[in-house]
């Protein structure tokens, strides 16, 4: 259903009927409106329907699965944010869908206290962005890249950069403290308020892709340094 009140709206998209009631049921009771779709096309319909504020996306699912379709969300700048379930052992997925545009994810089974806290941590980044100082928001130029913080905006050589909310989030930061090498737990405290192992797991993942995005060449970073046993630096171009 659209989101017609404060209580922020899910979409909640699992082929297990059991599974996805008791999530259901659980997230509802915790005051989210919840839509659920038992696969891409309900998935569809049910997004054609109305705006949520986050979609839970289970990874394994007959016909479309949830990499393909996180891949076709973003591929259609949809930037609602995603917590994918993940029932597979093997990290290669989880990365994978992180790398498609996926801002977190959760082993199954899950806990749903645990799904919850992820919901709420994602959320609270993306609602944080607009509280920022001023003083942040302006826009930074760097190589051909101009970041935009305020707008939530990258362009490169002037055209549009699809980046994920995330992904957003920690080059804004990165951007925001020039020359000042962060650790992974500073940048963690930085992104989300505080500690989230989640994300340091999938810190690495994220800064090889907006390497890509935004690196003449990703193999030598000219902007996104890696500081050994530390952890990262944004190197602006020289002034004068």
């Amino acid at each position: 259903m659209p989101n017609d009140s404060a209580s922020p709206s899910l979409l909640l998209v699992d082929d297990d009927h059991a599974l996805r009631q008791l999530l259901g049921e659980y997230l509802r009771g915790e005051g989210f409106l919840v839509t659920e779709a038992d696969g891409g096309r309900a998935m569809d319909v049910a997004l054609n329907r109305g705006h949520f504020d986050l979609i839970v996306l289970d990874l394994m699912m007959p016909g479309e699965d949830g990499l393909s379709i996180c891949r076709r969300l973003r591929g259609q700048d949809i930037a609602t944010p995603i917590v994918m379930l993940t029932a597979k052992g093997d990290e290669i997925d989880r990365i994978v869908g992180l790398e498609l545009g996926a801002d977190d994810y959760l082993p199954k089974p899950c806990n749903p206290r645990e799904l919850l806290a992820r919901i709420r941590a994602v959320l609270r980044r993306q609602q944080a962005v607009p509280m920022r100082s001023t003083a942040d928001r302006g826009p930074v130029s760097f190589g051909d890249c101009t970041l935009d913080p305020q707008a939530r905006v990258l362009t490169r050589a002037g055209k549009r950069v699809r980046l994920t909310g995330g992904e957003l989030d920690l080059l804004s930061v990165l951007v925001r403290h020039p020359r000042v090498p962060l650790t992974r737990d500073r940048l963690a405290s930085l992104v989300h308020g505080r500690a989230h192992e989640p994300f340091e797991r999938s810190l690495d993942v994220t800064v090889s892709k907006l390497r890509r995005v935004i690196e003449p060449d990703p193999k030598q970073p000219r902007y996104l340094q890696t500081v050994w046993g530390v952890g990262y630096v944004f190197v602006p171009d020289s002034v004068g």
